[in-house]
Parts: C-alpha cells; sequence; structure tokens
C-alpha cells in the first residue's frame, strides 16, 4: 500500500470516530465532546498537518448531518490536531507527562470553545454542558466565567480520555507499525528531497 491510500485511509477512519463519538455523546447526553478521538489518533499515527484536516472534516460531517453547531467548532479542532500532533511526537503524552500533555491540549482548546460558545450561542449549544453553565450562571456567575470554568473542566477531560483511549489503541493494535508515518514526513519536502527519502 502507498503511502497517499495509507494516508487517505486512516484520515477516513479518524473522520468517522469524530462524528460516530460526537453523535453517541449527544445522543446520550454525555458531558463530554467525544468528537476529537479521531483527530487526536491521527495525530499519534500522521502529525498535526493531517490531524488537523481530519478535524474540520469531522466537524463539517457531523454540522452537515446531525449537529448544525459542530460548524462553528471546526477552530477548535484546527487546535486539537496541532497541539496533539506536537506533543504526541514529543515527550508530553507518555507516561505521567500525558496528564500535563493533555492540560497543553485542553487549555488552548478551552479557551477557543469558551470565546465561541459565549459571543456566538451565550452559553446554550447542543452539548450537555450547557445546563451546567446555566446552572452556575444562575447562582450569581459572570456568563462568560461560568463558559470558561466548563470548559477548561470538559475539555481536559475530554482530552485526557481521548489521549488514553487513542494510545490503548495505537500500542495495543501496533497501529503506528502498520499504519504510521513520521510525522516529520508529511511536511512537504523539495522534490529531490522526496525521491531521496521514498527511494
Amino acid at each position: 500500500m502507498n503511502k497517499k491510500m495509507k494516508v487517505q485511509i486512516v484520515i477516513a477512519m479518524g473522520i468517522v470516530l469524530n462524528v460516530l463519538g460526537a453523535f453517541i455523546a449527544m445522543s446520550f447526553s454525555i458531558p463530554f465532546y467525544m468528537d476529537s478521538i479521531g483527530t487526536i489518533l491521527v495525530a499519534g499515527l500522521l502529525g498535526p498537518k493531517y490531524a488537523m484536516l481530519t478535524g474540520v472534516l469531522g466537524s463539517l460531517t457531523s454540522g452537515m448531518t446531525f449537529d448544525m453547531y459542530s460548524f462553528y467548532y471546526a477552530p477548535v479542532q484546527l487546535l486539537t490536531g496541532f497541539f496533539a500532533g506536537i506533543l504526541y511526537h514529543g515527550p508530553w503524552l507518555k507516561g505521567w507527562k500525558t496528564f500535563i500533555g493533555s492540560i497543553l491540549v485542553g487549555v488552548p482548546t478551552s479557551i477557543a470553545s469558551a470565546i465561541i460558545t459565549a459571543m456566538l450561542f451565550r452559553g446554550i449549544t447542543s452539548g450537555s454542558s450547557s445546563a451546567i453553565v446555566v446552572v452556575l450562571n444562575h447562582l450569581g456567575l459572570n456568563l462568560v466565567f461560568s463558559i470558561f470554568i466548563v470548559q477548561i473542566f470538559t475539555d481536559y477531560t475530554d482530552k485526557l480520555l481521548a489521549v488514553m483511549l487513542t494510545k490503548m489503541i495505537i500500542e495495543r493494535g501496533h497501529l503506528y507499525e502498520k499504519w504510521g508515518i513520521p510525522w516529520k514526513d508529511t511536511i512537504v519536502l523539495p522534490t529531490k528531497s522526496k525521491e531521496k527519502l521514498y527511494s
């Protein structure tokens, strides 16, 4: 199997996982998003560039099928793919550092999600965590602050669970050996370098 087909299959698998996870979370009112499992899986196998593509395509697919709010959170998937792709191939998503790495992925996405949720939707989206925002706001907390608190908690937990799940899938299934590509090799290289690298 050539590299191009391998990349296409992994991305398609990531999109399916994102959409399926988001659908399950929405259908069963799970207070986490479950829409970045595929993005993080692709980040581990192919690196940030293809992970970002997977995340955006997953958001667009979910938006066109069952959750219109997903369209607006495509930038969050870009951040997830970027940070997960960089950190996955460093020391920050290995062993006990996984908890720290998940924070480094979760904080930027939390900020982006909070801004989108507050500015566009005033705290109310399709996610079940919106109910927590409403409760905190009624208790007297500022709306933006309420959204940010909820996003930090839900995003961190969501990303931590997604990272741990994808690491288990990749390691136990030996997926990197079968489907992985060194992510630096996915960066556009001069033609001569490419020919030398893949000859």
